[in-house]
């Protein structure tokens, strides 16, 4: 694995490796990799001759300092997995090398209807902070292939709008959420978990699944205000619990057609702020 720092070099490295409509495939990433992360990488290294992955915890994109300050950072861990997982080059630039000065973090993307619901709502600004950062880095890799993870649904959406916003010839490819053996959804931020919070964490995963067995017709307002009464009940700050179309994230009341719907769930569980979703097929 080649491990690149400077913008420069990774460009000058891959210029005129994309020969192909999958050539260079990527994985952009904050770090504290799990297997999550790493089956991205296999993902990507199915489908392309270069696999690049980017580690950079991206301080625009945190609306919460203490989120910022408190993100798991493992890297000598996450090199090691990288390697032993056949990542091909890693792309590890330092604040400065992405935002070299204030007016490198002035720019706004129109992302409509996507950035007023949900993540978009109770995390203003966020998404901005995304497709700042990612804009730089597909800019830089120029990928062919982009791998994201289906546990950020609505952040690949909302990467989708800028890919079309870009103009670019990306393929994305969203892969399945990786889960623990009990449901808990694999994420960086699970490593801020204690034993028991971890077993209770679970629950989002549970709550989903019940509702989802349970959803007919129009009664999914009456199935959302007991599970937020469950988890309340548990321990968990309930931020939102939602039903939406996942072609477009429009917000539904209940199973109505036979249309593909997810459910999207944001919660505190103390001071770790945790996501999850399910996919409903019709």
């Amino acid at each position: 694995m080649i491990i690149f720092k400077q913008r420069r070099d990774l460009k000058k490295y891959l210029q005129g490796k994309a020969v192909s409509e999958s050539s260079i495939g990527f994985v952009p990433t904050m770090g504290a990799l799990h297997a999550g992360h790493l089956s991205l990488l296999k993902k990507c290294n199915e489908i392309c001759e270069i696999s690049v992955c980017s580690i950079f915890v991206n301080p625009t994109q945190f609306n919460n300092s203490d989120d910022y300050i408190h993100y798991p950072k493992t890297l000598e861990k996450d090199i090691l997995l990288l390697e032993e997982n056949n990542c091909d080059v890693l792309f590890l630039p330092g604040e400065k090398e992405i935002y070299p000065d204030e007016a490198s973090k002035e720019k706004f993307f129109d992302l409509g209807y996507l950035e007023t619901i949900l993540e978009g709502k109770f995390r203003p600004g966020h998404f901005q902070g995304v497709c700042l950062v990612v804009e730089k880095l597909l800019n830089i890799v120029n990928p062919d292939v982009l791998f994201l993870g289906q546990k950020d649904f609505q952040q690949c959406m909302i990467i989708k709008r800028l890919i079309e916003l870009m103009q670019k010839r990306i393929r994305l490819i969203i892969c399945p959420i990786l889960r623990e053996e009990s449901g808990l959804a694999m994420s960086s931020r699970n490593l801020r978990l204690n034993p028991q919070e971890r077993k209770t964490a679970a629950e989002l995963y549970r709550t989903l699944i019940s509702i989802k067995d349970h959803l007919d017709g129009n009664n999914f307002s009456t199935l959302k205000d007991k599970a937020i009464q469950n988890l309340e009940n548990r321990g968990f700050k309930v931020e939102y619990l939602e039903l939406a179309k996942t072609n477009n994230l429009e917000l539904v009341s209940g199973a109505k057609n036979e249309q593909e719907l997810i459910l999207l769930v944001a919660a505190f569980l103390n001071d770790v702020r945790l996501i999850d979703n399910l996919i409903i097929n019709p």
